[in-house]
């Protein structure tokens, strides 16, 4: 099982994140589970024609790093995932090295929610994915 974070613990600036390379296996296996088969994701000389220059991440894939941070990390377990916004700064491509940080930004006592800033970075630093994440502790105390 995983460390369970009490609400009453969890601070205004707390952090946590994870990194993963992301390989073409990854998108090949997210359209598979997805059914998102769009070329720019499977279809080289198609994406090749792109802005692009070539095969690209789902960014929903992109954006499921964000919720492996908030499922085990911070919040962490006896929380659940209310609500996220995004905005796809920079395509992924394989290869990339991604960092998915969430920040605890905001805590909402009377609901026991939980506000958090979603980001991801590639190996270069650069911002690729960026938003806002609601959670709800779901646990008795």
């Amino acid at each position: 099982m995983l460390e369970e974070i009490k609400y009453a613990n969890i601070r205004i600036g707390q952090k946590a994140s994870i990194e993963r390379t992301i390989t073409k296996k990854d998108i090949d296996d997210f359209t598979r589970i997805s059914g998102d088969a769009n070329p720019f994701h499977v279809d080289k000389k198609y994406a090749e024609k792109s802005i692009f220059k070539g095969i690209i991440a789902h960014g929903m894939f992109t954006a499921s790093l964000i919720s492996a941070v908030l499922g085990t990390k911070l919040p962490g377990s006896g929380y659940v995932y209310l609500k996220q916004d995004l905005k796809f700064v920079l395509p992924v491509k394989p290869n990339d090295i991604i960092t998915a940080e969430v920040e605890v930004i905001g805590k909402r006592d009377e609901k026991k929610h939980v506000e958090l800033k979603t980001t991801c970075f590639n190996q270069n630093k650069e911002l690729v994915l960026e938003g806002k994440a609601l959670t709800k502790y779901i646990l008795f105390d």
